[in-house]
């Protein structure tokens, strides 16, 4: 099979591939790459497998820098751009489950291609867009099937984080795990224990935003995968997410919303959010994001209204708490939501007419914790419209308070 029409991106990129290939070396494109320009998706970084080895490569180009070297890959600069370029390789090795100890150097494409995790990702395309396909992973493309290389079992023992990509592309892209590799994904799920959280953390994240998360989810709870990530989610509450995500419309766009949608299907407070983010080893903006919106969602469920202070609370993440609660509520009143929003005096502590400072100059009070008592007073009134924010009118009030 030949890809007539090259992304513009490989385009840019052949020339380095000739300067290989007329050195007498190898050069093929490989990796995800080349499987969306065959799914007819956009394609983002390049990659390229050679024969030539990293010093070979070296001594071909001007600009390059060892962005992993003991494993072959060397990033070669040209024009303003960065592709890396990795010798074929064979690997030994797997004690941590992640990344081999022992990385050998090799002139043959198949061994550097049989290493790789699933068929769909182990094709290679020549500089004229003629696909290498050694392992049948064009028809696996072609009947949306996701398939490991060789013998599963030693994929995932070579990298346990496999499976969890197999989940992740399984949601991305819609494909069927095939039996033999969902078969091994069972029976090396407890290996997922020995990755960093924050790897899981990344592939989980993907498995949410995939246009079909509920087959992604519904894996990873079948094969699983779901025992040995942070924060207990029962099967059960995985086949609750699952369910929501396959409504109508349904689609997360962004981590936050995605985490969101996730702490509110399993009913988080706001303790158990912030511990259930912190286990997954969130950063600290998003689970102060999440925490915020989830608290709106859980106060609309509870009372059916919202007032001015729960608006002006979760202030800038309402659009996150808003477009969750659309997902699972019937008529829900997001126009009326965001409008009350719009409309509130203020939005921010910062908007209040007076400062501490103007009630300390004005005499009303003097430094310390009443001082943060009348402010807050006084921004709650003016966020419920009992109070004007006007300077006059909220040193009166002030004065009062006092």
């Amino acid at each position: 099979m030949r890809v007539e029409n090259l992304p513009d991106e490989f385009i840019t990129a052949l020339p380095i591939l000739t300067t290989i290939t007329n050195a007498g070396y190898e050069a093929y494109f490989v990796g995800g790459s080349v499987r969306d320009t065959l799914l007819g998706k956009p394609i983002h970084d390049v990659d390229i497998a050679t024969s030539a080895y990293p010093a070979e490569i070296k001594a071909l180009f001007k600009k390059t820098v060892d962005t992993g070297i003991e494993h072959g890959t060397v990033m070669i600069l040209d024009h303003g751009e960065g592709y890396e370029t990795t010798t074929f390789r064979t690997e030994s090795g797997y004690t941590d489950f992640r990344r081999p100890d022992e990385v050998t150097f090799v002139r043959d494409l198949s061994e550097d291609l049989k290493r790789r995790d699933f068929t769909i990702n182990a094709l290679a395309m020549r500089g004229n867009g003629e696909i290498v396909d050694l392992f049948a992973g064009l028809t696996d493309l072609q009947q949306g099937i996701l398939r490991a290389v060789g013998d599963p079992k030693e994929r995932f023992h070579e990298d346990a984080l496999r499976m969890m990509r197999a989940v992740r592309f399984s949601a991305q892209l819609g494909f069927t795990i095939e039996a033999n590799t969902q078969q091994a994904i069972k029976s090396e799920a407890h290996l997922l224990a020995k990755i960093a959280v924050e790897r899981t953390n990344v592939e989980f994240s993907k498995l949410l935003l995939g246009k079909d998360a509920q087959r992604g989810l519904l894996e990873f709870a079948e094969t699983g995968l779901y025992q040995y990530v942070p924060g207990v989610i029962s099967e059960h509450e995985l086949d609750i997410i699952a369910a929501a995500t396959a409504l109508e419309n349904v689609r997360l766009t962004s981590d936050e919303q995605a985490w969101t949608f996730v702490v509110s299907q399993l009913g988080l407070d706001e303790a158990a959010t912030m511990a259930f983010l912190k286990a997954w080893k969130h950063s600290n903006d998003l689970i102060k994001t999440v925490t915020n919106a989830n608290r709106f969602i859980r106060t609309y469920k509870a009372q059916a209204v919202v007032t001015n202070w729960d608006l002006y609370s979760v202030g800038a993440d309402l659009s996150i708490a808003l477009s969750v609660l659309q997902i699972t509520q019937v008529d829900f009143p997001v126009d009326q939501l965001q409008q009350a929003y719009a409309a509130l005096p203020i939005k921010d502590k910062h908007e209040l007419a007076i400062s501490g400072q103007d009630l300390i100059k004005r005499g009303v009070v003097k430094p310390g914790p009443m001082m943060g008592k009348v402010l807050a007073q006084l921004e709650q009134g003016v966020v419920a419209g009992e109070m004007v924010n006007e300077p006059a009118a909220l040193l009166a009030q002030a004065a009062k308070i006092i």
